[in-house]
């Protein structure tokens, strides 16, 4: 079962990851032409280093907004889960890029370290300036997008906000590095002139840690593992399900991310003498389970018939009848040397031959046998259920069969009243409808008596009437 949000709650959450995506581009942009121009003048490879990741950052970004807007489109034919997975592609993309800036960085270092080239900077206060800009303007944007990506469940914003967070930590590096460098020019410390090149391998470290992670959680997703936070949900959630009146068990709970949407599959054990509506009541209630752990997941529910240790005998055996999708009424049950004798009436098409309709009892009677053992004999009534709608040649009421009616109920204490009383014939059948009112709390047991027991006193009394039919009503529903 899947809820659809309405269009203006939709466009909310969209509008606002759009926005943080398009913040974090512009941001990017301008940093990274600032670090790149401030490294080109200075020959600082901290600030090369920073530059193109950066560069990273700005294809990623890029990458990141263009994924937001296609991620929030609906299901469609072509992607029945939507489009969500489109912000894990894109995570793994910016993992590839991340990784080659990383392998870059570390070459360039390690060949000036070894080599001694390139370890002379101009000095400049600007790349002092830039890295702190780039500083502030990480961490703002950091937040932004770490509290809209919480908000509305966004992995691709969440790995922005991540990677940002370690840029402040790589621009500090290299804010240290170049303070070291030019301390050792102007002091002539030839060992702290190796602090530029030693602050981009920092950079290239950082580079490399967040790019694990974040491969590794991208990788997770495009394969569907279940996170760890997610496990421990299942887990509540189970124990939520175990609780619904009318599940028996909880078979399996499959949960899987596509984006900011949530997809779960669930196969839970029913009772099998359960009706299709009460199965659609515990569906929802299992549906509303799942949605207040995983809001506003995308829920199917897979239900198992399963036999329960609380069913009586009736029930198993109207369970094989329900399996073949047979009407079984007036089922009797006897007990008799150690053994059990059962009495049941079937009802077929009036225009099914006989042959078939002993063949359909046959089995069904087998079947039973095979189910309940104990069961040691079975008597089937075979009944003619009609298959066209009678017309009836008349519908007015008989006073004289009301009236006797009513006689008849007087002999029974627990009949309050008859009412709706309506008499029809058809051609040469004459058939009594009525409701009548019962004390509130009276056993359904004592009502089939008391129902049974008029039924027999009337046809007694009026042998023309093929057929007598009850409603009974408790007396808090009887507004007469």
């Amino acid at each position: 079962m899947s809820t659809t949000a309405k269009p203006d709650q939709a466009a909310t959450p969209h509008a606002a990851k759009r926005s943080a995506a398009l913040f974090s581009v512009v941001a990017a942009l301008a940093v990274t032409l600032l670090k790149l121009l401030t490294g080109l003048l200075t020959g600082s490879l901290g600030m090369l280093s920073e530059a193109a990741h950066s560069g990273i950052d700005l294809i990623a970004s890029a990458i990141t907004f263009f994924s937001v807007q296609v991620s929030d489109r609906p299901a469609d034919e072509d992607h029945n889960y939507g489009h969500g997975k489109i912000e894990s592609l894109s995570a793994a993309i910016e993992t590839v890029l991340m990784l080659a800036s990383c392998i870059w960085i570390l070459t360039e270092a390690l060949h000036r370290i070894l080599f001694r080239e390139h370890l002379s900077l101009n000095f400049s206060l600007w790349p002092f300036a830039v890295l702190i800009l780039s500083i502030t303007v990480d961490y703002t944007r950091s937040r932004k997008l770490s509290a809209i990506a919480r908000e509305h469940n966004s992995e691709a914003l969440a790995a922005d906000a991540v990677h940002f967070r370690t840029d402040i930590w790589a621009s500090l590096a290299v804010l240290l590095g170049l303070a070291a460098t030019y301390s050792g020019q102007r002091w002539h410390i030839p060992q702290l002139e190796l602090a530029d090149p030693i602050a981009a391998i920092i950079v290239s470290a950082i580079i490399l840690y967040v790019t694990w992670g974040l491969a590794r959680r991208t990788i997770d997703t495009l394969t569907d593992a279940v996170p760890a936070e997610t496990r421990a949900q299942n887990s509540g959630l189970i124990h939520d399900l175990s609780t619904i009146d009318g599940v028996l068990s909880v078979e399996r709970v499959r949960t899987r991310r596509s984006g900011p949407s949530y997809f779960a599959d669930l196969t839970l054990g029913m009772p099998r003498n359960l009706t299709f509506q009460r199965s659609e009541q515990i569906t929802l209630a299992a549906t509303a389970a799942v949605q207040r752990h995983l809001p506003g997941a995308d829920v199917v529910v897979h239900s198992i018939p399963t036999a329960s240790i609380a069913e009586s005998i009736h029930d198993r055996i109207r369970a094989v009848a329900a399996r073949s999708n047979l009407a079984i009424h007036d089922v009797s049950v006897q007990e008799y040397n150690h053994a059990l004798h059962v009495e049941q009436h079937l009802e077929v098409n009036e225009t099914m031959p006989l042959s078939a309709a002993h063949a359909l009892v046959t089995q069904l009677e087998s079947d039973i046998r095979r189910d309940i053992p104990e069961v040691s004999t079975i008597l089937t009534h075979i009944e003619s259920e009609p298959a066209t709608i009678e017309r009836p040649v008349s519908l007015d009421r008989d006073r004289q069969l009301e009236v006797r009616l009513r006689r008849a109920a007087q002999a029974f204490p627990q009949i309050l009243d008859i009412h709706d009383v309506l008499v029809t014939r058809i051609h040469d059948r004459i058939q009594v409808n009525c409701h009548c009112t019962l004390p509130d709390d009276l056993p359904m047991s004592e009502v089939h008596t008391a129902i049974t027991a008029l039924e027999n006193a009337f046809k007694l009394d009026a042998p023309e009437v093929s057929r007598l039919l009850i409603h009974p009503e408790p007396a808090t529903d009887n507004r007469r």
